[in-house]
């Protein structure tokens, strides 16, 4: 008995994993491009949210997916409240699969066969398809694991008397709570506990009322588990949590304060009910006290998002507000966040370069925020490392390596940045003034095209030509240069210093381009603009200089 209920348990959550990462795996950048594109507000936050954690069986999954999003800045911390909202009304369909089919068909007949042919797909077929086959072969052991889940259950109505269960008394209904919040603890599945209750339910281990209580408390023993995923996550994932727990709260004692309403209901429900009357009013109970939540929580979804972001504050540092460790196994998700934060870097250094070619000192407020773009893009490095691409697509990986490339520039920029300059130096060459200029000028439009998101297809062309130009400048400079150091009569100091500022400006200019460029890159993009065949003129890497 006891061997049968664990293996059930086990099956139906192993199904329930498999199932859950075949279909997110399927979906990967089709998620993310429906929450972008169609999630503008709590109303289609919350149909998104119950539609997708009906599909994948998991409100964590979609949860953990909504973390992410917010992390990366496609949604808003007030939209995913929708969906967050739905995510806890879309996991209440596991109860009408489990009372409509799983209980009232043997479904062995038809689940062995699925997880065979599942297998196979995993085995033999491309990427997708093996996707598709572990998703496959997951839903068919969600069906094996309620059907030896029941078979458990049936031998244990037999030797336990339900009069043994707290009963619907002042301390025993907090006790049941309880023991239906431990329950979604211990199997880390609201929904394989509701599978549990609805199968002791069916079997006649507990009375209506009792299952009733009980999914009470598996409702609210969902938020031990976010609790325990915000520790030590981002403010977005403990903001998310956050919502979820106070949802799931207020949801909980809302369903306790209407009991007897909603037992009302579940009797009519168990009265017209076709199959199992108990299981089936059982589910439009879970269903409905979640609906009554949900209505509660809607017209109030903006107080809600105050209150949460009063409870939880911004700490972490402004240009990486975006990473987060729970999404680096999405990679959609991940990529999409170390995109947002190099953007956020990039239009920092480029702040603190203009101070510096307007004459500013690297001390004070622009050494400072050099020095805090220099540790973001250490932490957007660490970041990129823990990226998880073994189910990345190749566009996928495209963006994660321009994000290197551009991280990479992006530090390089900033280092040169603490280069010296002397503005009086520009003075006395027409060709450094005219670069110095020029730069300036391209980076008020990079910019500005950084801060609107918005496509520039001429700024990546114009970068190069001015990167270009000041290559050139250098080679044909450095030569009189250096022959007006070696003559003498006293040019010899303003000549270096004039070769100087050369050299840095060439440098900045390059490292602007190439940020630029991978910035703007997107996956699929022929445009070289000469890019691949063009080599670093920065002093480190021409052997002239």
């Amino acid at each position: 008995m006891i061997a049968g209920i664990i293996g059930g348990i086990g099956l139906f959550l192993l199904g329930m994993i498999l199932m859950t990462e075949g279909l997110k795996s399927l979906a990967g950048d089709a998620l993310r491009g429906i929450l972008e594109r169609f999630v503008r507000g709590p109303c289609s936050g919350l149909f998104w949210g119950t539609g997708i954690t009906a599909l994948v069986q998991s409100s964590s999954a979609t949860t953990l997916m909504t973390i992410g999003f917010v992390s990366a800045g496609l949604l808003t911390f007030s939209q995913s409240i929708g969906v967050i909202l739905g995510a806890n009304l879309g996991t209440t369909s596991t109860g009408w699969i489990v009372s409509t089919v799983g209980l009232k068909f043997s479904m062995s007949a038809v689940a062995l066969p699925l997880i065979g042919i599942g297998a196979l797909l995993r085995l033999v077929g491309g990427a997708r398809l093996a996707q598709a086959g572990i998703a496959l072969a997951g839903f068919g052991l969600i069906f094996v694991g309620i059907d030896t889940l029941q078979a458990g259950m049936a031998g244990l109505a037999e030797r336990i008397d339900p009069a043994g269960f707290p009963g619907m008394t002042l301390l025993g209904i907090p006790a049941l709570i309880v023991i239906g919040a431990v329950m979604t603890i211990v199997m880390q599945s609201s929904s394989a506990a509701v599978a549990t209750t609805l199968a002791a339910l069916y079997t006649g281990a507990i009375s209506i009322e009792q299952a009733a209580v009980l999914v009470i408390g598996q409702n609210i023993g969902t938020t031990v588990k976010a609790l325990l995923a915000s520790i030590g996550a981002s403010v977005p994932a403990r903001r998310t949590a956050a919502t979820h727990i106070l949802f799931n709260l207020v949801t909980g004692l809302i369903a306790l304060l209407l009991l007897p309403l909603f037992l009302r209901l579940m009797y009519l429900v168990a009265e017209y009910a076709e199959g199992d009357p108990g299981a089936v009013s059982l589910a439009a109970f879970h269903t409905a006290f979640n609906i009554v939540g949900v209505l509660v929580f809607l017209p109030m979804i903006g107080p809600v998002s105050k209150l949460v972001i009063r409870l939880v504050p911004e700490r972490k540092p402004e240009l990486v507000r975006h990473l987060d460790s729970s999404v680096s196994g999405i990679p959609s998700v991940a990529i999409e966040a170390v995109r947002r934060a190099t953007l956020n870097i990039a239009a920092a250094t480029i702040r603190a370069l203009r101070s510096r070619l307007q004459g500013r000192p690297v001390q004070g407020p622009t050494g400072r925020k050099l020095h805090e773009v220099e540790l973001a893009i250490r932490e957007v490095q660490h970041f990129l490392g823990r990226i998880s691409t073994e189910s990345a697509s190749a566009k996928q990986f495209e963006r994660q390596l321009a994000s290197v490339h551009a991280a990479d520039h992006l530090r390089r920029l900033a280092d040169a940045c603490r280069g010296p300059f002397d503005p009086a130096v520009l003075e006395a060459n027409p060709e450094l003034s005219r670069i110095h200029g020029a730069l300036l000028d391209t980076l008020d439009t990079t910019l500005k095209w950084i801060e609107a998101e918005e496509a520039h297809p001429e700024l990546v062309p114009e970068l190069e030509a001015l990167s270009r130009d000041s290559a050139e400048v250098r080679k044909r400079e450095r030569a009189r240069l250096l022959e007006s150091a070696a003559a003498g009569s006293g040019r010899a100091a303003r000549s270096v210093a004039e070769l100087e500022a050369l050299l840095w400006l060439d440098r900045l200019t390059y490292h602007v381009w190439r940020t630029a460029y991978h910035l703007q890159r997107t996956p699929g993009d022929e445009q070289k603009s000469g890019a691949d065949a063009y080599v670093d003129p920065s002093p480190e890497h021409d052997a002239e200089a």
